[in-house]
């Protein structure tokens, strides 16, 4: 990817970057471990995003 980018290319990008999170521990350990990671997780390599 170029080093130039769109500024909407930019914050798609930044979005999808805050959204790849784990599942906070609050959460993990109030359901018993019932819940341990999230459906959107991506890995960078894996899957490619459409932006």
């Amino acid at each position: 990817m170029s080093r130039n980018k769109p500024l909407a290319k930019k914050l798609r990008l930044a979005k999808a970057n805050k959204q790849n999170r784990r599942v906070p521990l609050w959460a993990t350990m109030k359901t018993n471990r019932k819940v341990r990671s999230h459906p959107k997780m991506r890995h960078w390599r894996r899957s490619n995003l459409k932006v």
